[in-house]
């Protein structure tokens, strides 16, 4: 850019002030401390990290589901009713293969009918 032709100067400009959209985040030492006077900090003392985790999560089985398999599925309920068609397959199939076992196991014993 050239100042002779009149489309920018030589001169930095002075840093301006942080944009309202701005990603960054202001230090919290600029910031100052922003709590409220009304809360007391000696009470929040002697607090455990997780104390109701396992109690908020009791009951709760959380399985997260590939984005191919997610469009199939467009709620938990279709995802529980598929879960429940291929269990239900799967311990008949177990039941067929045992009931098979047996029957073999019975044309080869030397007592059999």
């Amino acid at each position: 850019m050239s100042v002779a032709n009149g489309f920018g100067s030589s001169v930095r400009d002075l840093q301006r002030g942080m944009s309202v959209d701005s990603m960054k985040k202001e230090s919290v030492a600029r910031r100052g401390d922003d709590m409220r006077k009304e809360y007391d900090l000696s009470k929040l003392q002697g607090g455990v990290r997780g104390k109701y985790y396992r109690r908020a999560t009791a009951g709760t089985n959380l399985a997260l589901i590939d984005p191919d398999l997610a469009n199939m599925f467009p709620d938990s309920e279709a995802v529980n009713r598929a879960l429940r068609v291929l269990a239900e397959a799967a311990q008949t199939a177990v039941a067929s293969k045992r009931g098979r076992e047996r029957s073999n196991r019975r044309m080869l014993s030397p007592g059999a009918p």
